[in-house]
């Protein structure tokens, strides 16, 4: 994206951490349960609250799970990495540090393949993938003159998953993050949601002019909760950078704050350099040793990723690349689409998930598990397209008697009598009434009007309740006028 500023076109860098719970039944150091929306304080442990002489125990399935997220980023996976304490203080950490890891992680370097609204794909590189303790949560708006902290999610295992300054705009940042979603989903390792924090973003900013290749002084725009603030808070900074160099001014590093209700940052703090955090190996810490086994064991599990779904679908289904990533960008609308299209036409199914499908799926209280349609019936009325009993026209009355009865699209057709008609002589007895009540536009379309032939098709259909069969229909009509 290139920005027009006063004095020159200049380009936006952007580098994002994003911060992904772990879906684990207990935290990262202690057994405490990690069920979100429990009552405050009802999930903690002596570890968790910062109790003298409680030990850190490392728990196995959060090593699991950081390793096959990074072989699902197609990253280095490091056999031996280490804990270390980064020091800070918050009310809402009780230990006064975070056990964290800094300069030895568990994954690497790795890539992120993005798709881009013009069709076109880019690949961003993966920095690095570490394990660390989420805080606890401190509430300031239940009292007038008091905070209160919950540390239910002091101890939370997260997944800080740190991109390289690849990205150039704000919908790359937002393309990044969907798709980095979609394969935390995928994987089964981060749940996602955004909106209950267990997936937050901090954007890294800066700008340059275009051409250049430096990277100027960043600035850090913290736990943004939607990817559509994400795009927000990296225009606004953007600017702003803009608007400083171009007055004469310099940016200084620091922490910002995205305000969604004004659509602006604001400053939070000077960013602090790692050595203020002065951090040092976790002595209540061996260095953590995965053995190449236990990674091969994992990678012999991972379940067929989005970009590998996707080339599948448009090979073996003959869909558009489109077409194939909307449907992948879940795993379970991908496994819908899989169950719908069996033996039948691919596109066909795929344009009814995306178009009645979908619409049904946004516009009530619906879920993968518990859809408006399901499978096997979409497939049916599909079959029943495509066998000529109903038209396309009726299946769309067909659908919304499905999603009011759940019933069998082979019953409703019955049922409601809306088989399509093929008998020739029906059709053409139809024409013949259309005409005989329309002598003066069959007259304009003898004299060549041949638009209007439209017109009659519309007017058949109307007199048969959409039921005559368009194909017959058309070439019925254009034989009448033949004569």
């Amino acid at each position: 994206m290139i920005i027009q500023g006063d004095t020159g076109d200049w380009e936006i860098v952007i580098g994002l951490e994003v911060h992904a719970q772990v879906i684990s039944k207990s935290k990262l150091f202690s057994g405490a349960a990690t069920d979100f929306g429990a009552e405050p304080n009802d999930q903690v442990s002596f570890v968790d609250a910062g109790f003298p002489g409680m030990l850190p125990v490392i728990n196995e399935k959060c090593v699991e799970q950081a390793v096959r997220t990074g072989l699902g980023l197609k990253a280095k996976i490091n056999l031996t990495s280490v804990f270390a304490r980064k020091n800070y203080f918050y009310a809402d950490l009780p230990q006064g540090y975070q056990i964290s890891q800094y300069d030895l992680p568990i994954v690497g370097e790795g890539t992120l393949l993005i798709d881009l609204a013009d069709g076109s794909s880019r690949a961003i590189g993966i920095e690095r993938l570490h394990l660390e303790q989420d805080a606890g949560k401190s509430i300031h708006d239940m009292h007038p003159s008091k905070s209160y902290i919950d540390l239910n999610r002091s101890g939370v295992a997260l997944m800080e998953i740190v991109s390289k300054p690849d990205m150039r705009s704000p919908e790359e940042a937002g393309a990044y993050l969907t798709k980095l979603r979609t394969i935390l989903r995928y994987l089964e390792t981060c749940d996602g949601n955004m909106q209950e924090g267990s997936m937050r973003c901090d954007a890294n900013v800066s700008v340059r002019p275009v051409g250049s290749t430096e990277l100027r002084t960043r600035c850090e725009i913290k736990n943004v909760n939607s990817i559509r603030f994400v795009q927000q808070a990296i225009e606004y900074e953007a600017r702003r950078h803009i608007d400083v160099y171009e007055n004469g001014g310099e940016i200084k590093q620091e922490t910002r704050l995205f305000d969604s209700v004004k659509g602006e940052t604001r400053s939070m703090r000077s960013k602090e350099h790692a050595h203020d955090y002065r951090y040092f190996p976790d002595p209540d810490l061996l260095p953590l040793v995965v053995a190449q086994d236990f990674v091969d064991g994992i990678q012999a599990t991972l379940p067929e990723l989005p970009d590998d779904k996707k080339a599948r679908f448009m090979a073996d289904f003959g869909l558009n690349a489109y077409d194939a990533g909307v449907l992948v960008a879940e795993r379970a609308s991908a496994d819908f689409f899989e169950a719908v299209a069996a033996g039948r036409d691919a596109k066909m199914a795929a344009n009814w998930i995306m178009g009645d499908f979908f619409a049904a799926m946004n516009s009530g209280d619906y879920s993968w598990e518990k859809p408006p349609v399901s499978a096997q019936n979409l497939g049916k009325m599909i079959d029943l397209i495509k066998d000529g009993t109903i038209s396309t026209r009726l299946a769309k009355d067909v659908f919304i008697f499905m999603l009011e009865s759940g019933k069998d699209p082979a019953i409703i057709v019955e049922e409601k009598g809306l088989k399509q008609v093929t008998d020739t002589g029906a059709i053409e007895k139809a024409i013949a009434e259309v005409m005989a009540a329309n002598p003066d536009k069959v007259a304009e379309v003898k004299a060549g009007k041949d638009k209007l032939i439209g017109w009659f098709v519309g007017q058949v259909m109307k007199a048969t309740q959409g039921k005559a069969n368009p194909g017959m229909l058309n070439e019925l009509i254009v034989k009448k006028f033949q004569e």
